[in-house]
């Protein structure tokens, strides 16, 4: 669809027309002070009138001019802006015990990290509109990914995870202090930091209870996600015997530091109750909508002035071959 952004432009088409019509004519003599008389064609060119088609021509070439002067646009296909959503920050435990297989994936057991990276990418690829970074956390906790649009980023960098790559234990406080260190100085209302653990805090800096206090004066909302499974059939020479893998989690703390935030906790078990928490945490922080659009534009003023100029030179052409024909009458006549 082609606009114009100046079309108040147009109101100068009939410009020639008032001028020649309202303005007095000049007088003969006053108006060779104002013609050209640096070449003799020039001067014999006036001499002929202009035909009706060639007057058409002229107004066909002064409304293109006016209509590129006007800035033609040609608008593209709308296309959705997703709206600016959450900061959403993702912590995951790599503590030794997140190499237990206690969970079932496509009927065969892994360990908790695989489950984790395997539902976790699904999860991230539908947060589009959303900023998201990656803490990874054991004995310390260290930022994985920054907070970027760039979702496939952030993916990649949780699937080159592993186990043991800052220790064995669990410092679930200094996960929720990073995580909230690099979302202070977002301009976004929505805060979120995501939290799966499969136990309780043994190592760092911070204590669960001050950094979820940090966390609530800057208005992180924490969702809490503690995962293993609660049975587990262990063999050994002396037979098979069944434990609760589960044991060290400590679902207490984790649910104190989610209702202290105005968050929840959410308890996985294996690879659908995993994929049902990332479900509810999505129905709680809605994923932004493209509720917006907008038209790329692209300026296309080049074809009338280029149309213009091509007239122009034909009009030239032509009154010349004209003007040629008009000598060669009037030379003719002379001679007679």
């Amino acid at each position: 669809m082609m606009t114009f952004a100046w079309p108040w432009l147009f109101i100068l088409l009939p410009l020639p027309w008032v001028v020649r019509r309202f303005l007095p004519a000049q007088p003969a003599q006053l108006a060779k002070l104002y013609l050209p008389t640096a070449t003799q064609l020039a001067g014999q060119m006036r001499d002929v009138t202009p035909q009706r088609s060639q007057l058409a021509l002229i107004w066909v070439i002064w409304i293109l001019l006016i209509a590129a002067m006007a800035r033609p646009q040609w608008e593209g296909e709308p296309i959705g802006r997703p709206l600016e959503g959450r900061d959403l920050m993702v912590a995951v435990d790599l503590s030794q015990s997140m190499s237990i297989k206690d969970m079932n994936l496509n009927g065969q057991t892994v360990d908790r990290l695989t489950i984790v990276k395997q539902v976790l990418s699904d999860f991230i690829e539908r947060r589009q509109g959303d900023r998201i970074g990656l803490v990874l956390f054991a004995d310390t906790a260290y930022l994985q990914a920054p907070l970027t649009f760039d979702r496939k980023t952030v993916s990649t960098f949780l699937d080159e995870a592993v186990l043991g790559l800052v220790g064995r234990m669990t410092a679930i406080g200094d996960a929720i202090g990073v995580s909230v260190k690099h979302m202070l100085n977002q301009k976004s209302d929505h805060k979120v930091l995501v939290l799966l653990t499969d136990g309780d805090n043994t190592s760092g800096k911070f204590s669960p209870e001050r950094a979820t206090q940090i966390a609530k004066e800057y208005d992180v909302t924490i969702y809490t996600v503690g995962v293993g499974a609660e049975v587990m059939v262990k063999r050994s020479l002396l037979g098979s015997q069944t434990i609760n893998p589960s044991s060290d989690l400590n679902e207490r703390g984790l649910t104190a530091i989610a209702e202290a935030t105005g968050g929840r906790y959410f308890r996985a078990k294996d690879a659908q109750s995993l994929a049902e928490v990332y479900s509810a945490i999505d129905a709680l922080e809605p994923v932004a909508s493209d509720s917006t659009f907008f038209r790329p534009m692209h300026d296309i003023f080049f074809y009338p002035l280029a149309a213009a100029l091509g007239l122009s030179v034909l009009l030239f052409i032509v009154r010349l071959l004209q003007n040629g024909e008009f000598r060669k009458t009037k030379t003719g006549g002379s001679n007679a």
